[in-house]
């Protein structure tokens, strides 16, 4: 019983701490599927130098961070998010899992890594 236990927390933590990484092939896949969004989380200054075309910018440092993802995506959309190199992408996908959103992909490589 304490095993199965152990098993379950262990399931419930892994589903409301975790996104899926991909990489770019995977990331390239789902971008033309319907009901998916791009989500660059880098600064304004970082997305005006280059960025993955049709995607949209919400820094992940601002304040209002949340509350401009929730207006501009729906929690049923599947969200491609992106930054730099993966760990600002990974502390969003984290934010939004825990704000109700259910299908993150969090780019590995970041836009650094991108091809």
């Amino acid at each position: 019983m304490q095993n199965y236990l152990i098993v379950l927390l262990l399931l419930l933590f892994h589903s409301t701490f975790s996104q899926t990484k991909i990489g770019n092939t995977k990331f390239k896949e789902l971008m033309v599927k319907e009901n998916t969004v791009i989500l660059d989380v880098r600064t304004p200054e970082e997305f005006a130098e280059g960025h993955i075309k049709g995607a949209i910018n919400v820094n992940y440092f601002s304040s209002e961070f949340l509350s401009k993802v929730k207006d501009k995506i729906g929690k049923s959309k599947r969200v491609l998010v992106y930054c730099a190199a993966g760990g600002r992408s990974q502390q969003a996908c984290k934010a939004l899992k825990e704000a109700g959103y259910k299908k993150l992909y969090d780019l590995s490589t970041g836009y650094d890594g991108w091809e």
